[in-house]
């Protein structure tokens, strides 16, 4: 049968590769929908459903990455060219470096300076983390920045590390405007990007990191900064 719709595909986009794949994808498509209709139809609806799932995504309805088979297996990887790799944005202040996944809102960090130089935040024990977050007291990009992270690892950090009124998130003062550089880090952009492509990652970053989403307001208001500092330029 896919041989036939094959060969009535290509007679009608013979002069025309792109549109043949594009209505090979269909076909197969609608061929995988009326398989699944007949799995459905004889109870087999485990193997149906996620199939029905890929089926649909060749349509163009929806996405087969996010359907998964008993078990954990997903059809990600079929059909197509793999899920690409979320982008990231990253800061730097005095001691440390930061690179926060856009789609796993996943923050991690570097040390830059002091006595826990070139190791990673994840790496860190709880006291360590301690002796950190004391050191960077004095720079107040790097408390904010250490405490947006500590915020995301540990729930009490704030009462195991006997913070008092004024040595909190807000102790953000000193904080030092970004230059271009960093603005486009921060938003995950190119140097050299568009007002549209500016304002979109803006939008995108903003709905996931603002603190009523469960964000940071440190790295919204970086957000918001970076935003501003490129879009003056313009």
């Amino acid at each position: 049968m896919l041989a036939i719709l094959y060969f009535i595909a290509k007679s009608l986009t013979q002069s025309n590769p792109t549109k043949l794949a594009e209505v090979m994808k269909m076909l197969i498509g609608i061929v995988l929908l009326i398989f699944c209709a007949f799995l459905a139809v004889t109870g087999r609806y485990v193997v149906a459903l996620p199939l029905a799932a890929f089926a649909l995504s060749l349509l163009g309805w929806g996405s087969a990455q996010s359907f998964k088979f008993p078990g954990g297996f997903s059809l990600g990887g079929l059909g197509g060219a793999a899920k690409s790799a979320g982008q990231t944005s990253t800061i730097s202040s005095k001691f440390l470096h930061m690179e926060l996944d856009h789609d796993s809102r996943k923050l991690e960090g570097k040390v830059l300076a002091g006595a826990f130089t070139g190791r990673a935040l994840s790496s860190l024990q709880i006291g360590e983390l301690k002796l950190l977050w004391r050191d960077v007291q004095p720079d107040g990009d790097s408390v904010a920045l250490l405490e947006a992270y500590l915020d995301s690892r540990l729930s009490n950090w704030r009462v195991d590390f006997q913070a008092d009124s004024t040595a909190g998130q807000g102790n953000t003062s000193g904080s030092s405007a970004l230059t271009e550089k960093e603005a486009y880090e921060v938003l995950g952009l190119a140097p050299g990007a568009s007002t549209d492509d500016i304002r979109a990652a803006h939008r995108r970053l903003i709905k996931r990191l603002h603190p009523d989403s469960g964000g940071s307001a440190f790295l919204a208001s970086k957000l918001n900064e970076a935003k501003d500092r490129l879009l003056n330029r313009h």
